[in-house]
């Protein structure tokens, strides 16, 4: 079985199905424990990647709320249930509402 410690530096072809699965049968505290015996530098590379990956899955959820949120909007001023106005005045109730 690849140690958690060793499979962070490999590339991802090296895994066939077997290895993946085994180190996915890792509990959490196992890895952590693993993750935390890497030297200072593996252990930044790592916290890195696993913010991103969580940023992904954040972006995609964020990017859908809003496409909902325009499609809401877009549907509101076809409907007439709310009026538009030209850029230049909404900047200026903008920097009217924030001066006070």
């Amino acid at each position: 079985m690849i140690s958690f410690k060793h499979a962070l530096f490999l590339p991802v072809e090296f895994f066939n199905r077997a290895a993946y699965f085994s180190v996915m049968s890792l509990s959490v505290e196992q890895i952590a424990e693993e993750a935390l015996a890497l030297p200072s530098e593996a252990r930044v590379l790592l916290a890195d990647r696993l913010v991103e990956s969580l940023d992904s899955v954040e972006d995609e959820k964020i990017h859908r709320l809003w496409a909902a949120e325009a499609l809401r909007r877009r549907d509101e001023v076809r409907s007439g249930r709310v009026k538009t106005i030209p850029g230049d005045e909404a900047l200026k109730r903008v920097r009217k509402a924030v001066a006070r």
